[in-house]
């Protein structure tokens, strides 16, 4: 039995309304929902599975692909977006050819943009796996890049 399943387990008469504590749940467990995943539930809340990427697609929260062991986390709210955030954006979108929601096929890196980060007096601000990153600017996100790029080829060795 694998994950998905030992949680569906835990809500045997579930309907409509536990759609969303399951998807949290089984995110949190996965790292993110596959398609087998959503296949699962929509069986098991005799639901279509397009109703269930319709309400996972709706809430930022989601997501369809694993994170990448660096998650690059790139915040778009209105005092970062004046101080640039568009410009940064661009760059990562370059250097890792990703865009926002996405991982590199080797799971290196990812992408993700949020709303707001709460951090609107250090804008434009990033986070990478947890570290926070204040007035970021292009050319600094290439040196994070290259940070993690160096770190992996020191880790290959």
């Amino acid at each position: 039995m694998n994950a998905v399943d030992t949680i569906l387990q835990k809500h045997p008469r579930a309907g409509r309304d536990a759609l969303i504590p399951i998807l949290q749940e089984v995110q949190e467990t996965e790292g993110y929902l596959s398609r087998e995943a959503v296949i699962r539930i929509s069986k098991h809340l005799k639901l279509p599975a397009t109703k269930l990427y319709g309400v996972a697609t709706f809430y930022n929260q989601f997501r369809f692909q694993p994170k990448g062991k660096y998650h690059f986390t790139l915040c778009r709210g209105t005092a970062c977006h004046v101080k640039g955030s568009n410009r940064v954006l661009e760059m990562a979108q370059k250097m890792l050819k990703l865009k926002p929601g996405q991982t590199s096929r080797d799971r290196l890196f990812s992408l993700e943009t949020v709303a707001c980060m709460g951090a609107c007096g250090l804008s434009p601000v990033m986070n990478v796996n947890g570290e926070f990153y204040a007035k970021v600017t292009p050319q600094k996100l290439v040196q994070i890049i290259q940070e993690c790029r160096e770190t992996e080829s020191k880790n290959g060795q």
